[in-house]
């Protein structure tokens, strides 16, 4: 290993903009075993899929519907 480098001549990594962001994210039951479902199917990871999912919504600017369930109805 050399004591110093030059990067002078050195780009930026112009796959930057794609890398993808770590987060946490709580989905209920149904909807992860609707994706691993769709997984088996495809045979692609069904992390994959709720990504490719929700791009597709941000792409087009899809909104959610904001009508929740009567309280106690679904709750856990």
């Amino acid at each position: 290993m050399r004591d110093e480098y030059d990067f002078s001549k050195a780009r930026k990594n112009p796959y930057a903009g794609r890398l993808k962001q770590r987060v946490t994210i709580r989905l209920d039951g149904p909807t992860v075993e609707y994706f691993k479902g769709l997984a088996e199917e495809t045979g692609i990871p069904y992390q994959t899929l709720i990504n490719l999912y929700l791009r597709e919504c941000a792409e087009e600017k899809k909104r959610p519907t904001l009508e929740w369930p009567p309280e106690g109805v679904g709750a856990r």
